[in-house]
């Protein structure tokens, strides 16, 4: 993936010794909600939730007491280490800076040819827990995007754990995980994600299947991000786009089932099947149009299956 002396975004935050700690796999959650410790879940949920880029956000948020919450907010996000990031580190900020960037490009166009001014949201680089307006939140949870502050959170350290974990190789697949959470912060200023948590909230029995259609819009406008990236900058390279597929494919929630717990249970996705994210990743990327990623009238229209 092509880069390298590209321009670095303003917008990123940096709140002490990034990749230092284990991570996990990304959410977004509702504005206003508080985030603590996790109660009732079951070892397998737990492993899921650490694995996945995006967990339904009214799913955590009901297994979530108020005396864990108060507990995990007193705790703070441990002190810089002393003598500055190693070299790696320092690579790998820059590399989020560069790509956050481009982001930054593509939906500022995109929001701009329909009449409106995007507003980027702040990359918050942290290690082991950070406090965001979605409470206390530590870094087995992974990247997560807030609502309620419209900040993408990021511990380095995931990247390692994607690779280790999963086996997901590649800078273009790290840049997904980060154009994938961009994707909530867009969902947000257009208004669909606070229709849909507002849609789940008096629909529980619709909480699962509006969750996936979520998810799968956030792999989608990753797919737009990465084509538009491409075709302004020509930021790719030959194998960078099935590493991103790998990746979608790698983070299905009956790929992860099945490595977790044994077995499927499609009634209990969050995100969609391996099929349907890499399915949603390439339609963005085929089509370079985010008009293109409405996946809940496709849902709507065609089901479960309504990826193909």
């Amino acid at each position: 993936m092509r880069w390298k002396d590209e321009r670095e975004s303003d917008n990123v935050e940096d709140r002490g010794d990034s990749g230092s700690s284990g991570g996990g796999g990304g959410m977004s959650f509702p504005s206003g909600a508080k985030i603590g410790g996790i109660g009732g879940l079951g070892l397998v949920a737990i492993v899921l939730v650490g694995m996945l880029f995006g967990v339904d956000p009214t799913t955590i948020l009901e297994q979530v007491s108020s005396t864990q919450t108060q507990t995990q907010q007193t705790r703070t996000a441990p002190a810089p280490q002393q003598g500055g990031p190693a070299p790696a580190a320092s690579e790998q900020r820059k590399f989020v800076s560069v790509i956050l960037a481009s982001t930054e490009d593509v939906w500022g166009e995109t929001f701009k040819q329909m009449g409106q001014t995007y507003q980027p949201p702040k990359l918050v680089l942290f290690s082991r827990g950070v406090q965001s307006a979605c409470g206390m939140t530590s870094s087995a949870m992974g990247p997560f995007y807030c609502p309620g502050d419209r900040k993408v959170y990021l511990d380095l350290s995931f990247f390692a754990d994607m690779q280790r974990k999963l086996g997901i190789t590649g800078e273009f697949a790290r840049a997904y995980v980060i154009a994938h959470e961009v994707g909530h912060h867009v969902q947000t200023l257009l208004g669909i994600m606070q229709k849909t948590v507002k849609f789940q909230q008096a629909n529980p029995a619709q909480k699962n299947r509006m969750s996936v259609m979520l998810e799968l819009q956030a792999d989608c406008f990753a797919g737009v991000w990465a084509k538009r990236a491409d075709m302004s900058r020509h930021i790719l390279e030959p194998g960078d786009i099935e590493k991103g597929l790998n990746a979608a494919s790698a983070i299905g929630d009956d790929r992860i089932q099945k490595r977790t717990q044994g077995y499927v249970v499609p009634d209990s996705f969050t995100h969609g099947s391996s099929a349907h994210r890499v399915y949603w990743f390439k339609r963005g990327f085929e089509t370079g149009d985010h008009k293109a990623c409405d996946t809940f009238t496709v849902y709507q229209k065609q089901g479960e299956n309504g990826a193909k």
